[in-house]
């Protein structure tokens, strides 16, 4: 069996790669697993289960719930809430484990399964591992350890999820937003209600868009892979800013007040400044990935604040921030986490704490990204092609010492399977965009006949 678990969670096309089955056996040997690990301790286990408003979450949260009752664990159901709110929810309320069902910014046929622990962190590789190796056991004949009469989990709706995260957010914001005027594009997806509530609530004037859920419309058109609306929304209603999430909000792009894109790179610049000014960004440091824009290496080193570097995925970038007590780390994509105030990427924190900025100093968002200048760099994904042989082939490994031969110290070449999808991300940076655009394309026919 393959890895069921990527960068994320377990993600497929929902009732085709994952089915209800799946949803319901992953949930009972998480609950297996996290007890023999001593998770529990002895005690009864509580879950927190939220979703996106994909119309397949309504099938696999009931999937979910089901696994985890049946296997002793009391459910409570928060609905659908952006993924760190449910990450926030499963720490504040002192639940053992959380779950949250989404596919982010992928298409709405997809869905995932991501589990957190206890305190809402993203579970460890190996307990990943176990959950897989025990699911496979007894999906191949071994028999489930059931509970029966009173041992069975009970299962509640929590109605005052929203209210608690939404208060959260409002907690922990610098000051107030009076006087910016945002656009925010919701994606259609789970925080259609909580972002425009906070930041309402902290007192900024809301335009809305992609704001309309339906459960089939998630990501189509709108939200941070989509920001053609955004854009114009934002100069037609003239905007101080706008803000784009995905699917489950647990990350943040944004615009200026012309509509030019401020990337994840450009929002942790601009954060990194800010926590440095309020003495919060420990030890002067920002943790990226391998995918960070050279602009923003630059940057950072001119202004006195080291630059930690991971491999790509929010996870590597979290591990690295626990491990190390950094505050702040991120990724270009807009996943940003805030560590004193979330335990993983926060799309709704991130746009508060950017509207605060502006607020706090008067000056425009542009003028406040300009802290670094982005360097051309392109990205092409490369699909139906075998990614588990990226870092093994000869072929595409000559093509790319040419490639950074040819680039030499002026850029630089990235090629990495994706951890979520079939395919492989091709990523170019150099002093020319035109070079960068050449080399890519090069590169990306060279990674289809190398694994094709």
């Amino acid at each position: 069996m393959g890895r069921l678990f990527g960068t994320d969670g377990v993600r497929g096309v929902a009732n085709a790669d994952l089915t209800a089955e799946l949803a319901l056996g992953l949930s009972v040997a998480a609950a297996h697993v996290l007890a023999e690990a001593g998770t529990f301790a002895g005690h009864r286990p509580t879950a927190v289960v939220g979703r996106d408003p994909r119309a397949s979450g309504e099938f696999l949260e009931a999937a979910v719930v089901a696994g985890l009752a049946s296997a002793g664990v009391d459910v409570l159901r928060v609905g659908v809430l952006p993924t760190p709110a449910v990450a926030h929810l499963t720490g504040v309320l002192g639940a053992d484990l959380g779950v949250m069902l989404s596919a982010s910014h992928n298409a709405m046929p997809d869905n995932g399964v991501k589990f957190f622990a206890r305190g809402g962190h993203k579970l460890a590789d190996e307990l990943e591992d176990r959950i897989e190796t025990v699911y496979e056991q007894h999906r191949t004949g071994a028999p489930w350890e059931r509970p029966t009469g009173a041992g069975v989990g009970r299962v509640r709706e929590y109605d005052e999820g929203f209210d608690t995260y939404v208060a959260h957010l409002i907690g922990v914001l610098p000051n107030r937003l009076d006087g910016v005027k945002v656009v925010l594009d919701e994606a259609h997806g789970a925080a259609a209600r909580v972002s425009p509530e906070a930041f309402t609530r902290a007192g900024a004037e809301v335009v809305t868009i992609g704001a309309d859920p339906d459960g089939l419309n998630i990501n189509d058109g709108c939200g941070s892979t989509h920001l053609a609306l955004l854009r114009a929304a934002v100069v037609e209603h003239g905007a101080h800013l706008g803000i784009a999430h995905d699917g489950d909000a647990d990350r943040c792009l944004a615009v200026d007040a012309s509509g030019a894109e401020v990337d994840g790179d450009q929002i942790l610049a601009v954060l990194a400044l800010a926590m440095r000014e309020a003495g919060t960004l420990r030890g002067d440091t920002v943790v990226g990935t391998v995918m960070s824009n050279l602009g923003f290496k630059l940057a950072m080193e001119r202004e006195g604040v080291q630059l930690v570097q991971t491999a790509v995925g929010d996870r590597y970038v979290l591990e690295s921030m626990k491990e190390h007590g950094y505050a702040l780390g991120g990724e270009q994509s807009g996943h940003v986490i805030v560590l004193d105030h979330a335990t993983t990427g926060d799309g709704t924190l991130t746009g508060l704490l950017l509207a605060a900025r502006i607020a706090a100093t008067g000056r425009p968002l542009a003028e406040l990204a300009g802290v670094m200048e982005r360097l051309p760099q392109i990205l092409i994904n490369v699909p139906d092609v075998d990614k588990s042989r990226v870092h093994t082939s000869a072929d595409l490994a000559a093509a790319v010492a040419e490639a950074e031969h040819e680039l030499g110290a002026t850029g630089r070449v990235l090629l990495r399977p994706s951890g979520t999808e079939p395919l492989v991300r091709v990523m170019v940076e150099a002093a020319d965009i035109e070079q960068a655009r050449s080399v890519a394309e090069r590169l990306a026919d060279a990674v289809k006949s190398a694994l094709g």
